[in-house]
């Protein structure tokens, strides 16, 4: 027989997986406004193998604008300009022999639109992705009543997957909301 609780609680899981998935997609987006998450993706060539950029530098945001690199290792820099270069970050890096740094440009009113069209797409796909996983659940139930579950408890597990389903759901609009209001701000 199914256990309803463990049941709800990997849905619960596996629609957080998708609420995170939103939230770190969207801060790999440029809004206009310096963050040191655009630069996650960037992996550096180190002794030998690719590492993330924040294990060969420390990376920091002085201003608003400005992203700023400084290598633990001089010799570095050449590596990292190339690997941000490589990366899809789209900005070029300049550098000091110290420091390396990347200048934010302001993005245009029709950038700034193109912007929260992306962002509204990733939504729609962790929205479709909560959405199949309260799909399965259901599914699951469903066959559970074959198996011996009880209509009551079946209905009763699938109204708790729905306010589960409801609460992701809000989270996620919550989310791309505050996302599309800092791409929109000037």
């Amino acid at each position: 027989m199914i256990d309803v609780k463990a049941t709800l609680s990997e849905a619960d899981e596996r629609m957080d997986m998708a609420a995170i998935y939103l939230d770190e997609s969207l801060n790999r987006i440029r809004a206009g406004r310096a963050n040191a998450a655009i630069l996650d993706g960037v992996r550096v060539e180190s002794y030998g193998s690719k590492v993330p950029l924040n294990q060969v530098a420390n990376v920091t945001c002085p201003d608003a604008r400005t992203i700023a690199i400084r290598p633990w290792d001089r010799k570095a820099i050449r590596d990292i300009e190339k690997a941000i270069m490589d990366s899809d970050v789209g900005i070029t890096p300049e550098n000091n022999g110290e420091i390396i740094r990347l200048n934010i440009p302001q993005p245009t009113e029709e950038r700034r639109r193109e912007l929260t069209k992306q962002c509204n797409k990733i939504a729609e796909k962790a929205k479709v992705e909560v959405r199949n996983v309260r799909a399965d659940i259901k599914e699951r139930l469903k066959k559970a009543i074959k198996d011996g579950l009880s209509e009551d408890n079946e209905k009763d597990a699938e109204l708790e997957l729905q306010k589960i389903h409801d609460r992701f759901m809000k989270k996620i609009d919550a989310l791309i909301e505050a996302k599309n209001k800092e791409i929109m701000t000037v």
